[in-house]
């Protein structure tokens, strides 16, 4: 009071903690407090900056009138940084720029994200934010010789062009497999795989195709990808290729295969590309602040899944681990997209019962993570609906008669629509949380996923105390289409409630079916490991990739407990 200086106690809390502490009574989910105030000044505290869901208002007779009270208000708490206006007019949006000495000048937008840049309108990201000579700064953006000008900009909210990318040319059924015969353009073949695709005869499959081309195409044969693939692995493949020289690439097992020939593609094709670079994290894939550079120019692509489960073969993602720092590295961008995609049936029918389990519960993560993701849209939707119908009617059946064709081909489709879904919607905390669980106890990642469903949607159905930002994302509806998704499975949902629980309960009924023990501590974890870690857990699934696409913008604290309620299980 005697200072107009924030109380620390506030930052970063609730509306309805705020208000507690000064004695008045509201709602628990109350997103802002609004106070009316008469002025501007030293004598209006409120009037001041607030870092903190508290609003004031000022009612003006006059535009003329709220654009003083605008100077004032900049020039009480900080020329030169940010202004932001709510109006449809464009007059008053224009003169609302031309006046307010603010570098930033927000239309239409939430202010604390619109300074930052990107997410709302054109800005260029930054979270270096110059306040010029308006605020005593010698810049107004970052540093150059013509931030000695006090630049403004006008921010309009910009309508996100989306997007919807695949693989060129996908293949399915039986003995798909055979397009190799007739692939064009290709004389030299490298085959990126593990040693059990060796053992059971599949690469022999493979070349036989390969063989049977006009070409008299040439083999080469990489089988020593390991479970997780290190860098070491990748670049051991690349320099392979180097000397091979193949025009083709062919990827061939499930995804750890798949990650790594994506990897080797890479490097293959340009060894100076930096791991530092391409790890790092985005808001918009397509505005990465590390360009991937373009992939093809000496060998296409062909992704040909062995397991029903991770979808790589569609999609523009590959894990590598760092292995003398065991970090892995998710690399993200549609340059590492296939060329074509094989899905075919024959190389499935072999898997062990758990593996099919574990991997279909993968694919019912992928399909339901990106239904409900804040990018989720009309062209995914579908994708994501189809495969989800596919797995509860045929991943029972797959898994106690590993024999049943039709079952293995519809899993395994199914496994190629949720991959095209989650490859342009993304995913959410269910696989943040599975990234980091399933490594540190040696858990299957689909058997992690499967455990932490039940959980992840019950706490996704909540409405949200912080929303997600993504500007298509008007409005949250995540309950809604967990509903929506019970109800195109034909469970009881006469009201949101019910579908978004009888969604949980045919989930952990169909994961008992397929005797997965739905619980962390059922995995045989101790909980006095599991309290060891659980704090680091939650903070790195915060920062994982998956978390922003997440229908609710989560605390760690929540994720946390998600993760307690995961060990109890269901």
């Amino acid at each position: 009071e005697n200072t107009c200086a924030v109380n620390s106690d506030i930052v970063g809390k609730s509306a309805h903690y705020i208000a507690s502490l000064v004695g008045i009574k509201v709602p628990e989910d109350t997103k802002i407090l609004v106070a009316e105030i008469k002025g501007v000044g030293a004598e209006y505290p409120l009037s001041r900056e607030k870092l903190s869901p508290v609003l004031a208002c000022i009612k003006a007779n006059s535009r003329e009138e709220g654009f003083k009270y605008c100077e004032e208000m900049l020039n009480l708490g900080g020329l030169g940084h940010s202004a932001v206006i709510h109006s449809t007019n464009k007059e008053v949006q224009k003169q609302f720029g031309l006046r307010m000495k603010a570098c930033r000048l927000i239309v239409n937008s939430p202010s604390a994200q619109g300074g930052i840049g990107d997410i709302y309108n054109a800005f260029i990201p930054s979270l270096t934010l110059g306040c010029g000579s308006y605020g005593k700064n010698s810049v107004s953006q970052n540093v150059t010789a013509t931030h000695l000008i006090n630049v403004k900009r006008l921010a309009n909210r910009k309508n996100n062009m989306q997007w919807f990318k695949l693989p060129p040319k996908v293949f399915f059924e039986k003995h798909a497999t055979q397009y190799l015969a007739k692939m064009p353009n290709i004389s030299r073949a490298f085959i990126v795989t593990d040693p059990g695709m060796v053992e059971l005869g599949y690469v022999d499959t493979v070349t036989h195709y390969l063989q049977q081309h006009l070409n008299d195409v040439k083999v080469g044969v990489f089988s020593e990808v390991e479970p997780d693939p290190s860098d070491e692995t990748v670049f051991k493949g690349a320099e392979m290729m180097r000397s091979f020289k193949p025009d083709v690439i062919i990827a061939l097992g499930g995804g750890s295969a798949m990650d790594a020939a994506k990897g080797m593609w890479l490097f293959y094709e340009y060894p100076e590309t930096k791991f530092f670079g391409i790890k790092q994290k985005f808001l918009d894939i397509r505005k990465r602040t590390c360009k991937f550079p373009t992939l093809g120019q000496k060998a296409q692509f062909v992704a040909i899944p062995t397991t029903s489960g991770t979808g790589s073969e569609v999609t523009p993602f590959a894990v590598i681990t760092d292995k003398k720092n065991n970090i892995k590295y998710p690399l993200a961008d549609y340059e590492l997209t296939p060329d074509v995609a094989i899905i075919d049936p024959q190389f499935v029918m072999t898997v062990p019962p758990h593996v099919t389990a574990d991997t279909g519960m993968d694919v019912l993560t992928h399909a339901i993570e990106a239904y409900v993701s804040i990018m989720a849209n009309d062209y995914t939707d579908g994708l994501a609906l189809k495969a989800i119908d596919l797995v509860f009617k045929y991943l029972p059946r797959a898994y106690k008669n590993g024999n049943d064709e039709e079952a293995r081909e519809k899993m395994h489709n199914a496994s190629a629509i949720a991959g095209m879904a989650f490859a342009n919607a993304f995913l959410g905390i269910n696989h943040s949380l599975a990234h980091k669980l399933g490594p540190e106890f040696h858990i299957p990642h689909g058997r992690a996923n499967a455990i932490l469903m039940p959980h992840v949607i019950r706490y996704n159905a909540i409405k949200p105390r912080k929303h997600a930002l993504f500007p298509k994302y008007e409005h949250f509806v995540a309950d809604e289409r967990y509903a929506h998704i019970a109800r195109t499975l034909g469970l009881p949902a006469s009201t949101v409630e019910e579908g978004v629980e009888s969604l949980v309960q045919a989930i952990i009924s169909l994961g008992k079916e397929l005797n997965i023990n739905m619980s962390i501590a059922g995995q045989g974890v101790k909980q006095e490991a599991f309290e060891n870690v659980v704090d680091v857990l939650s903070e790195r699934a915060f920062e994982d990739q998956c978390t922003p696409a997440n229908p609710k913008l989560p605390l760690i604290s929540e994720l946390k407990e998600v993760y307690k309620q995961a060990y109890k299980g269901v």
